[in-house]
C-alpha cells in the first residue's frame, strides 16, 4: 500500500516527536528540546535529543537521525507500513481504502494465516498426545525444557495419511484453502490431496509480527527420504525472505545492537534459550539477499555463525558471494566458526553459553574473511601466482555495487598486497602487480600525478620517487590541509566560529550536525557544542564566555587550545566576535557551500582513481590529473574564503616545494 506524503505528513502534524519517543527513552525538557539517553547504545550521559518544533531526534552519539516513522523502525524493527498503520491508528489518521482487489487479496491472506494456525494448534496437541511420545522424547533429548517447548510452538505431525486435512475440514476450510497453504499436497495426478508433514517434529516459521505462516518438519524415521522438510512457497511464505525466529529476535537484537545467523531450526533454539534471543536461521537454504537486508534492519553487522567443517566454511563462502554487491556505507557482515565438529547447541551443551558468546565476541569481518579465503585458494609463490592472487582480489572487489565501500576496500587490499609481498611471502620479492596496480599502502594517485607513464603492458609505472618532505614541511597548516583534502581545516574552522558566534548554533545545528567530519576529535567536539547549546539555551541565548567555561569543565579544554592554533591568521570573521551579524552568515554560508563542494570533488576524486587502478590507460589517468587539478583550485579557494583585502598569495615557491615533495598536483 502506498502512502501520500499528505497523509504522512498529516500523521506527523499530530503526533509530536516526543510523545512516541517518550515510550521508549526517558525525555527531559531541556530549552526547546528535549534530551535523554540514547536508545541506540549504552551511555551515562545524555547525547539524545528530540526536537518537536523541526519533528526529528538527532543521536550525537551514533548519528542516528529521523523522524516517528523512522524512530519505531529502528527502535521496534517494524517496516515501514508498519510504523504507519500503528501510528496512524494512534493519531486517529484514516488510512486510504484498498480497492475490492486489494480486498479480496487481504481476506484471502487473513483466511490462510488461520488455516496455519488451526494447524500448529494441532501439531502442539499432538506433540503432548499418546502417539507424540516419540517426537516429545527426541526434544527432550536434545535439551529442551517443557517451558522452551511451549514458548517456540514445537509440535508432531502424526504419520497417517490425511489427518491433519480431516480435522481442517472440519473446522469449516475448504480443500482449496488447505492446499493453497500448503498444509497439504495435491495436484492433477493427485486424485486425493493428502497431509504434507507427516511423522515429524514441527518448527512453526512465524512473519515478524508473529503469525504463523509456514512449517519447517524434521523427519523421525530413518525411512523418509528427506530430513528436514519446508512449506512450499504460498501467499504468505516465501523462504529466500524470511529467517526462522525473527519475530520473536527483532527487539532483542536491536537493544544489543546485534544480530547472529546460525545454520538451523535447533542451533537458533538452543542460542535463544542460552541467553542469544537475538538468533535468527535460514529456512533451509543458503543465505539470500533478502535474508542479509532483513538482518539489516535489525543490526549493522549482523554475525553469522558456521559451524567449524568443510560445509561450513563453503556457507560462509557463499554469503561473501552474496552479500558483496549489497554492501553500503556502515553495513556489512562478521564471520565466526566453530570448533570442527561441533555446532551452536553441541558447543553450549559441551562448554556452556559463555563459550559461545566468546565465539561470537571474536568474529572477523567480511573483509578479513574474504582475504583468507583468497588467499587460501591457491600459493603465491610465483610471481604468475602472485598475479593471479591479485587479480581475484581485484575481481571480488569489482563485485562491491556502492562505490564508496569499494573505494575503501581497494585501499585496504592496496595495503595488504603491500604488506604481504614485503613480507616475503612466495620468494620475498615485492610483486610487479602490488607495485604497479595497487602502489603504496595508502598513497594517492594524485600526489604522484607527474611521475607516471604507461608501460607496454598498459600498466601502471612509477618512477622517479620524489625525496621525502622535511618534517617541518609535512607538519604545516597548509600541507595538513591538502594532504586531508582540506576538509579538517574548514571543519576547524567551523567549530571556531561556532565558538565565536555562539548564536549560529540556535540557527544551524541541524546543518551542523549533519555534517560527516574527517577527524574524530573534531566530530567529538561539534558534538559536545551542539550539547551545550540544547542545556545552556535560553531567553538570551548562548554565552560565549559561559560555552568556553562549560567546555573546559566536561574535558575539552586541550581540544580548544589545539583548535585555536590550527585557526589561521586571516580568518577575521571566525575570530572576530563584534563582527555585524549578517557578515558571519554570509561568510558561514560561503564556508559550509565550498566545504560541501570539495567533498564532492574528493568523492569524484576516489571514484577516477579507482577506474585508473581497475584500468591504467591514459584516458583514465587524465581524468585523475584533471580532477586533481579542481580539487586543488577549490582547496586553495576554499581556504581564502573570508579573507581581508590584506591577505598575500600562496607563495608560488611554497607551490613548487610541495609539488617537488609529491605533496600536491
Amino acid at each position: 500500500m502506498r502512502f501520500s506524503p499528505e497523509m504522512l505528513d498529516e500523521i506527523r502534524a499530530r503526533l509530536p516527536v516526543s510523545q512516541v519517543v517518550s515510550r521508549h527513552v526517558r525525555l527531559k525538557k531541556a530549552g526547546r528540546e528535549f534530551v535523554g539517553l540514547s536508545p541506540f547504545k549504552q551511555e551515562k550521559t545524555p547525547s539524545f535529543t528530540v526536537n518537536d518544533e523541526k519533528g526529528f531526534y538527532h543521536c550525537f552519539s551514533t548519528g542516528e537521525h529521523g523522524d516517528i516513522f523512522t524512530f519505531l523502525i529502528k527502535v521496534e524493527g517494524l517496516a515501514f507500513f508498519e510504523a504507519v498503520e500503528k501510528l496512524a491508528a494512534e493519531a486517529g489518521v484514516e488510512l486510504p481504502q484498498s480497492s475490492p482487489q486489494q480486498r479480496e487479496r487481504e481476506d484471502t491472506r487473513l483466511r490462510l494465516r488461520e488455516v496455519l494456525e488451526a494447524s500448529c494448534l494441532y501439531y502442539q496437541n499432538a506433540l503432548n498426545a499418546s502417539g507424540g511420545l516419540e517426537a516429545l522424547s527426541y526434544l527432550q533429548r536434545r535439551g529442551l525444557s517443557a517451558e522452551t517447548i511451549v514458548n517456540f510452538r514445537l509440535g508432531y505431525a502424526p504419520a497417517g495419511r490425511d489427518m491433519l486435512k480431516q480435522h481442517l475440514l472440519k473446522l469449516g476450510f475448504d480443500i482449496e484453502e488447505i492446499l493453497t497453504s500448503g498444509m497439504c499436497v495435491g495436484g492433477r495426478d493427485i486424485a486425493v490431496p493428502y497431509d504434507r508433514f507427516r511423522e515429524r517434529v514441527m518448527f512453526p516459521i512465524e512473519d515478524l509480527k508473529g503469525n504463523v505462516i509456514a512449517f519447517g518438519g524434521r523427519a523421525l524415521s530413518k525411512a523418509q527420504k528427506a530430513k528436514y522438510l519446508n512449506s512450499p512457497e504460498t501467499p504468505l511464505f516465501h523462504k529466500g525472505r524470511l529467517l526462522y525466529n525473527i519475530a520473536k529476535a527483532r527487539r532483542t537484537a536491536y537493544d544489543k545492537g546485534l544480530v547472529i545467523a546460525v545454520e538451523g531450526y535447533m542451533d537458533a533454539i538452543a542460542c535463544a534459550t542460552a541467553g542469544h534471543m537475538n538468533t535468527v536461521a535460514p529456512l533451509g537454504t543458503a543465505l539470500t539477499g533478502d535474508q542479509i537486508a532483513l538482518m539489516w534492519r535489525l543490526a549493522k553487522e549482523p554475525v553469522l555463525c558456521f559451524d567449524g567443517d568443510e560445509a561450513g566454511r563453503k556457507a560462509a563462502w557463499r554469503a561473501i558471494d552474496t552479500a558483496l554487491p549489497l554492501l553500503t556505507p556502515g553495513f556489512s557482515l562478521r564471520f565466526a566458526f566453530l570448533p570442527e565438529g561441533l555446532d551452536p547447541d553441541d558447543l553450549i551443551k559441551n562448554a556452556g553459553a559463555e563459550a559461545f558468546s566468546a565465539i561470537i565476541d571474536k568474529a572477523a569481518p567480511l573483509v578479513d574473511v574474504l582475504w583468507r579465503r583468497e588467499l587460501a585458494a591457491t600459493p603465491t609463490d610465483t610471481p604468475e601466482r602472485r598475479a593471479a592472487f591479485e587479480a581475484r582480489i581485484n575481481e571480488e572487489i569489482g563485485k562491491i555495487g556502492n562505490e564508496f565501500v569499494k573505494t575503501h576496500y581497494e585501499k585496504d587490499a592496496r595495503s595488504r598486497l603491500w604488506e604481504l609481498w614485503k613480507g616475503g611471502r612466495g620468494g620475498g620479492r615485492q610483486s610487479g602487480a602490488a607495485n604497479n596496480r595497487f602502489g603504496a599502502p595508502g598513497r594517492s594517485l594524485a600526489a604522484g600525478a607527474g611521475k607516471w607513464r604507461a608501460g607496454k603492458t598498459g600498466k601502471a609505472a612509477w618512477m622517479d620517487e620524489p625525496s621525502p618532505a622535511s618534517e617541518q614541511l609535512r607538519s604545516s597548516t597548509l600541507v595538513r590541509a591538502a594532504n586531508s583534502g582540506g576538509a579538517s581545516s574548514r571543519e576547524v574552522l567551523m567549530l571556531q566560529a561556532a565558538l565565536n558566534h555562539p548564536w549560529l548554533l540556535e540557527d544551524y545545528s541541524e546543518e551542523l550536525a549533519e555534517l560527516s567530519f574527517s577527524r574524530n576529535d573534531l566530530a567529538q567536539l561539534r558534538d559536545a557544542l551542539l550539547l551545550a547549546q540544547i542545556d545552556y539555551c535560553g531567553e538570551n541565548g548562548l554565552d560565549r564566555e559561559d560555552l568556553r567555561v562549560h567546555l573546559n569543565e566536561n574535558g575539552y579544554g586541550e581540544q580548544l587550545v589545539r583548535l585555536e592554533r590550527e585557526v589561521l591568521g586571516n580568518d577575521r570573521w571566525v575570530r572576530d566576535a563584534e563582527l555585524q551579524r549578517d557578515v558571519v552568515v554570509e561568510s558561514w554560508r560561503q564556508m559550509i557551500g565550498m566545504y560541501r563542494r570539495m567533498k564532492a570533488l574528493q568523492r569524484e576524486l576516489l571514484g577516477a582513481e579507482r577506474a585508473f587502478f581497475e584500468e591504467a590507460s591514459e584516458e583514465n589517468f587524465d581524468r585523475v590529473k584533471d580532477l586533481n587539478a579542481h580539487f586543488q583550485e577549490a582547496n586553495y579557494a576554499a581556504s581564502r574564503s573570508g579573507a581581508t583585502n590584506d591577505d598575500e598569495p600562496l607563495d608560488d615557491y611554497l607551490r613548487t616545494v610541495l609539488k617537488q615533495n609529491g605533496l600536491s598536483s
